[in-house]
């Protein structure tokens, strides 16, 4: 330290103590172990709208589900004899037993509606196109499995819905020969296909998704954030997303921690106002009861087609979701410069739609064993 003639410092230390001096150097010390910073590479400015979160707070809905799944499992039986009771348990004699339970049921729906959201936020911006189509096809399949997470919850509650549900799984699976193996009662004849399709809810689907997100999150890094569907399209569009404003990526983490903060608050409202439900014990041999509303315009092929109609119908609309990025090769992303496309999709979307409400209008008739 340099002092004048006086003996005086010309210099005054830093103190630690008053500067958050060591708060910089503890991040540091993390950071430079575990690369924090790296998350700060610049993304466009447009990612951190809105529109552009639906991906993240799917993936918030993920967490949530998770987290009160891990809960929810300790309390659960999973066998015919028990598992409806011990869901009765869980709601009166659990502590927030009810509360979570009604959190992990709205957080599923969550999930559902922002994923479907964001595949049409993508399908609108055109960012599926190349050099995007395998992250399309990633995100097809994750959608395809939170489809088959519903369903097996809705079947766990055995209660007559989830009952029911299961019946025609069973059913389609015998449809479909050698492929619906899995759903046969007798393909692992010692234990009882509720306890497969716990493990499937609460093993194998969340294993898989969690594999496919971070394919998903590689693959977006890989090929940077979609630019503006505004931007030139064809060689230039890359060169052209390179002018556009950016900002850290850790701006769009704090966004989607605001977002999910959010999310859990109109979560945790909905299971009080609205708590999930749970019927009786289910009753062999009646149908009586509607399908989880996302399941609702396949249940109207059924109604006017027969059972196969719903295999065909969920393999045609995956089919078109699959094979969109390679049937729309119009070079344009704007939506408003893709009619063809866009007519398309929205006769799609009105279809099921109409089916979905003339589900809502249908009394519910038997299927099973005919």
């Amino acid at each position: 330290m340099s002092v004048d003639v006086n003996n005086k410092p010309l210099t005054e230390p830093s103190s630690d103590n008053t500067d958050g001096g060591w708060v910089r150097k503890a991040w540091g010390v993390v950071d430079d172990r575990m690369g924090i910073s790296a998350l700060a590479y610049p993304v466009p400015e447009h990612a951190n709208r809105f529109a552009w979160s639906l991906g993240g707070i799917t993936a918030v809905s993920f967490v949530v589900l998770i987290a009160t799944g891990i809960i929810l499992a300790q309390f659960y039986a999973p066998s015919p004899e028990l598992a409806n009771s011990s869901i009765r348990s869980i709601e009166t004699t659990v502590w927030a037993g009810s509360f979570i339970r009604g959190i992990h049921f709205w957080a599923a729906q969550a999930m559902y509606v922002a994923a479907l959201l964001h595949l049409i936020r993508v399908f609108l911006t055109g960012s599926y196109k190349k050099p995007r189509e395998g992250n399309w096809l990633v995100g097809v399949a994750m959608f395809g499995l939170l489809t088959f997470a519903i369903f097996t919850g809705t079947v766990l509650k055995w209660d007559q819905e989830g009952f029911e549900a299961l019946g025609h799984n069973i059913e389609i699976g015998a449809l479909l020969g050698g492929v619906g193996f899995w759903f046969s009662p007798t393909f692992s004849g010692q234990l009882p296909i509720l306890l497969r399709l716990y493990s499937a809810h609460v093993v194998i689907i969340p294993g898989i998704i969690l594999v496919l997100v971070l394919l998903h999150f590689l693959l977006i890094k890989r090929h940077h954030m979609s630019p503006h569907p505004s931007l030139p399209v064809g060689k230039l569009t890359e060169q052209a997303a390179a002018l556009e404003p950016t900002k850290p990526f850790t701006e769009h983490i704090r966004r989607l921690v605001t977002f999910g903060i959010a999310l859990v608050g109109i979560l945790g409202i909905l299971a009080v106002l609205l708590p999930a439900t749970i019927g009786s014990s289910p009753v062999a041999g009646i149908e009586i009861t509607r399908p989880p509303w996302l399941f609702w315009w396949p249940f109207t092929l059924e109604n006017w087609f027969g059972l196969p109609a719903i295999v065909w119908g969920e393999v045609a609309f995956f089919l078109i979701l699959a094979a969109l990025p390679f049937v729309d090769r119009n070079p344009k992303r704007w939506w408003r410069k893709r009619p063809v496309a866009m007519t398309l999709a929205l006769l799609l979307l009105l279809t099921l739609i109409a089916l979905s409400i003339i589900m809502i209008l249908t009394p519910a008739k038997n299927h099973l064993g005919m």
